[in-house]
């Protein structure tokens, strides 16, 4: 009897153990910056992104992996001690480029795991292979570039062909993960020496860009200059062209005006054009009208019979005409 009893005892210890198992090991929560991988016997069945509590079969049934969905920096060629300071691996960094210079480069990658499952299963190591592929990236396109283009305008460049070596070579991996950014952080020289040299180069250079810039500022300073004086010299000359075209109408205008007087009494318009005219040529000659019958010579002083106050062009030449 007591054999049994014990035997009962015992199975209802596994099965409370069990039960407690079963209660503690069939929910799980997800935060919203995390995701969820549901395994079953070892194989992932589902991918869980929303946040809260869910409900799974218990252990070992089912187990669940929890992952994040925050961006990951991969750094390269440098790591931040437990103290916050960086520490340099020159072994990692130190790189040849194409015309065999040697070149220290670090750079930051930005990555995010996109698919669990894959991450989880395809790889022992992603993260690991997500390092030599970004070494081997950047060697291949540091390889590929001249020292003057890595260290001075050339940068932009490099990185940029890095991130795309690298996507591809880890959509190639199919590890689950994918690249967000490259970013350069250094390229220098190892010898302080050469390092100075360089310096030096990028510094004429940036000087030699500056003078370029100078120069065609004050060009085109020239240039529009020259531009405003052309135009207003061509402005000036349409101006006196339409000036003349309109007083050469006027004069049209008052030769017309003449002839109609001139065809109405050809004598006295042909008297007193004569008169006009010497007064225009001589206009401080004393004139006169003279008649000669013959015998006596009478005269007419002009300016005597003009009044003292200045006339207007027409009164005097109607006063002339009399």
């Amino acid at each position: 009897m007591s054999v049994k009893r014990s035997l009962m005892m015992v199975g209802l210890g596994i099965f409370g153990i069990i039960a407690l198992i079963a209660v503690f090991t069939s929910w799980y929560t997800v935060d919203e910056s995390e995701q969820a991988v549901v395994i079953t016997f070892g194989r992932a069945d589902d991918t869980v992104t929303e946040p809260g509590l869910h409900f799974k079969l218990p252990w070992p049934v089912q187990s669940v992996e929890v992952l994040s969905k925050e961006t990951f920096s991969l750094q390269f060629g440098y790591k931040q001690n437990k103290d916050g300071e960086l520490e340099d691996y020159d072994a990692e960094t130190k790189m040849i480029t194409g015309d065999e210079h040697i070149v220290l480069t670090d750079l930051v990658v930005q990555w995010k795991i996109t698919e669990p499952n894959k991450f989880l299963f395809n790889a022992q190591d992603p993260e690991e292979i997500l390092h030599s592929a970004t070494s081997s990236a950047i060697r291949s396109i540091v390889g590929s570039s001249n020292i003057d283009a890595a260290l001075t305008d050339g940068k932009a460049d490099i990185e940029a062909n890095t991130r795309d070596l690298l996507v591809s070579l880890i959509e190639k991996y199919d590890i689950g993960i994918s690249i967000l950014g490259v970013k350069l952080q250094d390229v220098e020289l190892p010898n302080a020496d050469v390092r100075a040299a360089f310096t030096a180069v990028t510094d004429a250079r940036e000087m030699k860009n500056t003078k370029i810039n100078e120069a065609k500022k004050y060009q085109n300073q020239r240039t529009n200059e020259a531009q405003g004086e052309k135009d207003a010299i061509i402005s000036k000359a349409q101006g006196e062209k339409t000036a003349r075209i309109e007083q050469a109408q006027g004069d049209v205008a008052v030769f017309n005006k003449m002839y109609e007087q001139y065809k109405g009494n050809q004598q006295i318009t042909r008297e007193r054009l004569i008169l006009e005219t010497l007064e225009n040529v001589l206009p401080k000659a004393q004139i006169y009208i003279m008649n000669d019958d013959g015998s006596t010579m009478k005269y007419l002083p002009i300016q005597a019979l003009q009044p003292t106050t200045q006339e207007t062009p027409t009164e005097k030449k109607e006063g002339s005409g009399n």
